[in-house]
C-alpha cells in the first residue's frame, strides 16, 4: 500500500505502539499479544491488528508478536531506524526546553542547529549547540542537508520563517507557533502542536 493511502490516524498510532513496545522490552518482556498491548494503551486488540495489517504480517495467531522484531519493523516503517538531524528555530523558553530534552537522541532524532534573531541570544549556547543568527538559516540548513525543522517562534513571524525553511530544503516542520501555516502539502509536511487546541478537544467531552 502506498504511504498516502494509509489513514493519518493509523500513522499517528504507530509511534504509540513503538514507545509502548520499547518500554515493555526494557521491562524484560519479549513477547506480547495485541490484547496485552491494547490493554496498556487503551486501544482494542482488533484495532491494533487492523493497523499493523496495513504494513504486513508481524505475528501469528496464538503465538503473538516478538517484541524485538516488531520494534525493528515499526522503526523501519517510521524511518527512525536511523538518526535524523533537526534544526530548531526559536530559542526562547520553549525552544530552549525542547533543545535540552534528552530523549531525542534515543528516539531517532538529533538537534544539530539552533537559530534565533535576538542579538542577545546569538552566539550563546543551548547545551552543546551554539545559537546561530536566523539570517544565516537558509544557507546553513541547505549546506547541512537538514530536512526536519522545529518551529518555536512567535506567531507573527511563523509563516515567513516557515517559507524560509522551505527555501532551505526542509520537507517537514513541527510547528509550535500558535498559528496555522499555509504550506504546499505536496512539498512539505507540517505537524501542528498547540496545547490549547488539545485542551479544547478534551473539554468537548467534559460537563
Amino acid at each position: 500500500m502506498n504511504k498516502v493511502d494509509i489513514p493519518a490516524i493509523i500513522v499517528a498510532r504507530l509511534p504509540i505502539y513503538l514507545e509502548t513496545l520499547e518500554l515493555m522490552y526494557k521491562e524484560g518482556i519479549y513477547k506480547t499479544s495485541s490484547r496485552e498491548l491494547g490493554d496498556r494503551i487503551g486501544i482494542t486488540a482488533a484495532q491494533i491488528r487492523k493497523d499493523l495489517s496495513q504494513f504486513g504480517e508481524f505475528g501469528k495467531q496464538g503465538t503473538g508478536y516478538s517484541i524485538p522484531n516488531l520494534v525493528a519493523e515499526l522503526r523501519k516503517i517510521l524511518h527512525v531506524d536511523k538518526i535524523w538531524d533537526v534544526a530548531l528555530v526559536g530559542t526562547g523558553n520553549l525552544g530552549t526546553a525542547i533543545a535540552r530534552y534528552p530523549e531525542f537522541n534515543h528516539r531517532g532524532f538529533r538537534i544539530v542547529m539552533c537559530f534565533d534573531s535576538d542579538p542577545a541570544l546569538i552566539g550563546t549556547k543551548v547545551g552543546d549547540i551554539t545559537i546561530e543568527d536566523s539570517a544565516t538559516m537558509i544557507e546553513r540548513i541547505r549546506e547541512a542537508n537538514i530536512k526536519i525543522a522545529m518551529l518555536t517562534v512567535p506567531g507573527s513571524i511563523a509563516q515567513q520563517v516557515a517559507d524560509d525553511l522551505v527555501k532551505a530544503g526542509v520537507t517537514a516542520i513541527l510547528n509550535y507557533a500558535p498559528v496555522a501555516l499555509n504550506m504546499p502539502p505536496d512539498i512539505i509536511h507540517v505537524q501542528h502542536i498547540d496545547p490549547i487546541l488539545q485542551l479544547q478537544q478534551m473539554t468537548y467531552y467534559m460537563d
